[in-house]
């Protein structure tokens, strides 16, 4: 499945950078690819569930690269899902650095937690996405993976009700950069590395 053209030429440049991944990374991201193809050699659905604290930036951006790495890929029956400790909202310049990757991003509440349709590929029904507690009705209670995006959630949330696999792929936070004038700049990088990586780890599948 070809993703969206911009997303395309994006993903395209990430997968010629797998050799910026270290290789302990790699390590910890082939945990991940296991487990996707272990779920696949048994027939069954692949749920993923991204979890960072506030279910804002980072888990966000993985559910989506997460998304479009397995259609990339073609590997089926992937269903990525994100959420936090608590819900707060997707914060505008993590959706800026998501559009300029090439995910079409259009909001369709207006509230303080809006929910966004997310487009990846055109034939593909778009992706909601809005901040939500991981344990939120919208997520599967069973028989996922939990991945967890910042060290606090991974912290703080020492037992995932319902995960079957909890591997922990943390990343920077972004946040540090909010306001300052790096900011869209850091957050761009953050949003490639965690494409580079999902990518890799569907490559693997």
């Amino acid at each position: 499945m070809i993703l969206g053209p911009t997303l395309q030429a994006t993903a395209l440049q990430l997968e010629q950078e797998f050799d910026q991944i270290p290789v302990a990374r790699k390590e910890l991201l082939l945990q991940l690819s296991r487990y996707i193809s272990n779920k696949k050699a048994a027939g069954q659905p692949i749920d993923l569930v991204f979890i960072c604290t506030h279910n804002s930036r980072r888990s966000h951006m993985a559910q989506l690269w997460a998304q479009a790495a397995a259609t990339s890929f073609a590997v089926e029956k992937v269903t990525t899902y994100s959420g936090g400790t608590e819900a707060t909202a997707f914060y505008h310049a993590a959706v800026k650095a998501m559009q300029k990757a090439g995910f079409e991003v259009s909001k369709l509440t207006e509230d303080q937690n809006p929910m966004y349709a997310v487009t990846y590929a055109d034939a593909i029904a778009p992706v909601k996405v809005w901040s939500k507690k991981y344990d939120d009705a919208a997520n599967p209670t069973a028989g996922f993976g939990a991945i967890m995006t910042c060290s606090d959630a991974d912290g703080n949330c020492p037992f995932v009700e319902g995960a079957e696999k909890r591997i922990a792929i943390t990343y920077q936070d972004p946040k540090a950069s909010d306001g300052t004038p790096q900011q869209e700049e850091v957050y761009f990088t953050r949003a490639l590395q965690i494409g580079r990586e999902m990518l890799f780890v569907f490559s693997k599948v």
